[in-house]
């Protein structure tokens, strides 16, 4: 099983569409409606994923469909609770981290699982890849082959 933490922007790109997006996402969901990955993510991404800065906002006439999608069984939601606000905090302060990613970082660093990588299209945050955690956290792209090595065909 691969676990993945999913920043907000790249939900958002799924949902939206976007099409500088959506096909480095497909071979993730794909996976994960297929039961080998489970996509891990902060409950701030449940309100961020309407509207990122800079980016196109999903308005209430899609409610039902996010609202659904949020709801899937390989799709797990993490809290943030004083220990996540506290490490995302020495976050901003000790590596200049961005709130909002920085409760990101701090929920996929917190997590009982190992996280394989956290999927994001920010460019600041994939900088930082393998510089945060101990082990130190993989950041980039969502980037999943649109068929994954143990799904090849014996044939």
């Amino acid at each position: 099983m691969d676990f993945r933490y999913w920043d907000a922007n790249a939900f958002l790109g799924w949902l939206a569409g976007e099409s500088d997006k959506v096909e480095m996402c497909r071979p993730v969901i794909h996976a994960a409606e297929g039961g080998k990955v489970t996509l891990i993510t902060s409950a701030l991404t449940i309100a961020e994923v309407l509207w990122i800065k800079g980016g196109p906002k999903i308005g209430p006439e899609q409610a039902k469909r996010v609202e659904s999608f949020f709801r899937h069984q390989w799709i797990v939601i993490r809290e943030v609770d004083r220990f996540i606000a506290e490490a995302a905090r020495r976050l901003v302060w000790e590596e200049n981290v961005k709130p909002k990613d920085a409760i990101h970082v701090a929920t996929a660093l917190a997590q009982d699982v190992p996280i394989d990588q956290l999927d994001t299209f920010d460019g600041p945050l994939i900088k930082l890849s393998r510089k945060l955690g101990d082990p130190p956290l993989l950041i980039g792209m969502p980037n999943l082959p649109a068929r994954l090595p143990f799904e090849d065909d014996p044939t």
